[in-house]
């Protein structure tokens, strides 16, 4: 019998013993959900970089040794061998899928493709020029309206639709999203097509000539997708977990989750390098200039540096060689690549940067892939949102299954002023 290891929390004259739970790869936890209860003390966490708010079984991230595994995969090796459909079943489903699976995953997602004629009315409402996240996370949440017999999933058949519908439709979404944002017809998607060549058809096909996007491109954007597809505990996925608690059915809770990454501090972070860098481009700085400002904190270096990862961001790396990868196979140029190339290789040796741990992240090189593939920039959010649905769905439905599940309900330490009587109005 496994002996139970505790922790000895001690205040005043009270002394507790907290449980203390250790995960699959190691990580120590202490269990405080008594701890309230037995001592009367809160604990105090704003932003909650201490608090372990679940027990998951779906992606591993080790901050200190630039790890990150789905299921236990790598990502480096889901970025070189798997598809963004094939990691988005692994995710969810809990497996890499056999040939079979998956063929009949992609008949099912070629099902789901087209959206209610009822729904397109509600891209009408959006003025020209709408935001394509505000659209996005709109239309998802009304999709459930469109699909009743889903708000209340009840069996494994039920999910599998409701995963099919959401993650087949959202492309569609974010396709007339962005072409409602410029005044274009929409383009239907095309059953014949592959999941990331049929998004790209969408986007930017014209009624009277498809768009035919290179093989390199659309291997680039899956890419992109399979290194978003999910980050453990971030601040979109807890807001759907959070959402979800209250048993919000699917549609709403990643519509939450959409909302939440919109925020630049979040999925807008790519978009600000974009800004940065064309910054430099346009002559306002020089790179070595830029990084004087940073140290002087009179500006921030985007793109640098993550809130878990203090050693290397291991998905920057898988991008960085996408990037390279598909300028040179394509032929393109981007002056933006080249200074962000020299930003990086200037940081990487200056010792302020470096006792720092300041090392490119995910959003350093993901918008320069997005600007070879066409994609502007206030569609960046939505890209992400695309590949990050996968794992809010696997999220969703973690809570959904967990029957010791009870609604997320933080706590305070209040600050305001004690108690004082009401002062009627003529005596104020």
């Amino acid at each position: 019998m496994r002996e139970r290891k505790t922790a000895t929390l001690s205040y005043g004259d009270t002394t507790v013993e907290l449980p203390v739970l250790v995960g699959s790869e190691g990580e120590v936890g202490i269990d405080i959900t008594s701890l309230e209860k037995d001592t009367g003390l809160l604990a105090f966490d704003p932003g909650y970089g201490n608090t372990g708010s679940c027990q998951s079984a779906i992606t591993f991230v080790d901050g200190e040794k630039g790890i990150l595994r789905h299921r236990g995969i790598p990502i480096e090796q889901l970025a070189e061998n798997s598809s963004f459909i094939e990691a988005a079943m692994l995710l969810i489903f809990g497996k890499l899928p056999t040939a079979e699976d998956r063929t009949a995953f992609r008949h099912l997602l070629s099902e789901h493709e087209l959206l209610h004629e009822g729904l397109l009315h509600h891209f009408d409402g959006f003025p020209p020029g709408g935001q394509p996240m505000a659209i996005l996370s709109a239309v998802i949440n009304s999709l459930g309206n469109y699909h009743p017999e889903l708000l209340e999933i009840q069996n494994a058949v039920e999910f599998r639709l409701a995963v099919a519908k959401l993650i087949s439709k959202v492309r569609t979404i974010a396709a007339f999203s962005y072409r409602k944002s410029l005044g274009l017809p929409f383009m239907y998607p095309d059953p014949n097509l592959s999941y990331c060549r049929n998004f790209l058809h969408m986007m930017f096909s014209v009624p009277n000539r498809d768009y035919e996007p290179t093989d390199q491109a659309v291997a680039a954007l899956s890419l992109f997708l399979v290194v978003h597809a999910d980050h453990e505990q971030n601040c979109s996925c807890s807001t759907v977990r959070m959402v979800g608690s209250t048993r919000a059915n699917l549609f709403a809770s990643v519509s939450s989750g959409i909302c939440a990454l919109w925020g630049r501090l979040h999925g807008g972070a790519n978009a600000a390098v974009i800004q940065m860098l064309t910054q430099m481009l346009e002559g306002r700085y020089k790179v070595k200039t830029f990084l004087e400002m940073v140290k002087r904190k009179e500006t921030r270096l985007m793109g640098f540096g993550h809130r878990v990862y203090k050693n290397f961001d291991p998905r920057a790396r898988v991008l960085k060689k996408a990037a390279d990868n598909l300028l040179l196979q394509s032929g393109l140029s981007d002056p933006l690549m080249e200074i962000a190339q020299e930003l990086e290789e200037t940081a990487l040796h200056d010792d302020y940067f470096q006792s720092r741990s300041l090392y490119p992240n995910v959003d350093f090189y993901s918008g320069i892939i997005l600007r070879a593939l066409g994609i502007p920039v206030n569609m960046f959010p939505v890209m992400f949102a695309i590949g990050r649905m996968p794992g809010w769905i696997a999220h969703w439905q973690e809570e959904n299954l967990d029957i010791t599940t009870r609604i997320h309900r933080p706590r305070q330490i209040y600050t305001g002023p004690p108690y004082r009587p009401y002062v009627p109005l003529d005596k104020r």
